[in-house]
């Protein structure tokens, strides 16, 4: 029993850093859709706000896996739905005090609808699209936004997060797409596929 709780924690782990952002390989050897991410900064910005950004959006996501990981365990991947939907903004809000940044994850296709994406960071997923679509690595931007350097990290989909993100019945199991229509009456983010982008990790930081 003791070797099958571990199996299922590591795959679940995965899951959700697959799905949910970009650590480094020194940080984490599960897969990850941003680990060889390039910059794209001007000349006169701090490149060392695009890492500060990475950071605070890895250790953002390494609490959310610890709690996500507890409600798989109590109910299984419908019940981490009405996690998701209850208390994931309300934790990543807390953190970002914490880091004294503001923290968001946007998309196009957004599942709760705080979470879409403006015109400036549609405009960059569309790049990171056309960009995958050629098989290119995608980049992560780093910006200035009224006085904040701002970092955007792009979220590529992989196997796993078909489950909760992919075609209803050939990857969403009829509990959870039930869960999801229940929570998220406006949902738009299903019907993916593996290496498609997701959405964007994206970090507000105060100049220094």
């Amino acid at each position: 029993m003791k070797t099958k709780a571990t199996i299922l924690l590591v795959y679940f782990s995965a899951l959700f850093f697959s799905c949910n952002n970009s650590t480094t390989k020194e940080e984490s050897t599960i897969n990850d859709s941003t680990s060889h991410v390039s910059a794209v900064v001007s000349p006169d910005i701090d490149v060392d706000f695009l890492a500060e950004g990475k950071r605070i959006s890895t250790e953002a996501q390494a609490a959310l896996a610890g709690n996500l990981l507890n409600a798989i365990q109590k109910g299984g991947s419908a019940f981490a739905v009405e996690f998701c939907n209850t208390k994931a903004i309300s934790l990543t809000d807390s953190l970002a005090n914490n880091f004294n940044a503001n923290i968001r994850r946007v998309s196009d296709k957004p599942r709760n609808a705080v979470n879409q994406a403006n015109e400036n960071e549609l405009a960059f997923m569309q790049l990171v699209s056309s960009k995958l679509k050629e098989s290119e690595i995608p980049e992560a931007k780093l910006g200035e936004i009224d006085g904040k350097m701002v970092g955007y990290y792009p979220i590529v989909m992989k196997d796993m997060c078909l489950q909760c993100h992919g075609q209803k019945d050939a990857n969403i199991n009829a509990e959870t797409f039930e869960k999801i229509q229940k929570l998220y009456p406006t949902d738009k983010a299903i019907g993916y596929q593996a290496n498609e982008l997701r959405g964007l990790w994206v970090v507000e930081m105060n100049k220094k």
